[in-house]
């Protein structure tokens, strides 16, 4: 399986949408496409959705730890939406719930990060 990776910018917020398989297949060209969105615009908050991801593995983790690491540094926020449980479990178990708040939708999150338009 394949992972597409849609992306939309509202404001300062970097909204990233992931379907498919997030592993180390996919790893290295998600991490370039967001870090490419990130530096290009103005970036300081990031959303990442995994309501149609349905695998992810620890290379995917360690996508979202690097770009969490460069959206602290600018002073922003990061949160991750509607996530499916079995990769629920692997980011429980990561303890990425302890630095980053997870939500049930966008607007919840984008709500929840203090970032509504």
């Amino acid at each position: 399986m394949n992972l597409n990776v849609n992306m939309e910018h509202q404001r300062h917020v970097l909204i990233v949408r992931l379907s498919g398989e997030l592993d180390h297949h996919t790893a290295d060209l998600v991490r370039m496409q967001l870090d490419e969105a990130i530096s290009r615009r103005q970036t300081e908050h990031l959303v990442l959705s995994f309501k149609e991801l349905e695998f992810m593995d620890s290379s995917g983790l360690g996508v979202i730890l690097g770009r969490y690491k460069i959206i602290k540094q600018k002073g922003g926020k990061m949160a991750v939406c509607d996530v499916k449980p079995a990769v629920y479990r692997l980011l429980e178990m990561s303890g990425l719930f302890k630095i980053m708040p997870i939500y049930e939708d966008e607007v919840t999150a984008l709500s929840g990060l203090e970032v509504v338009s």
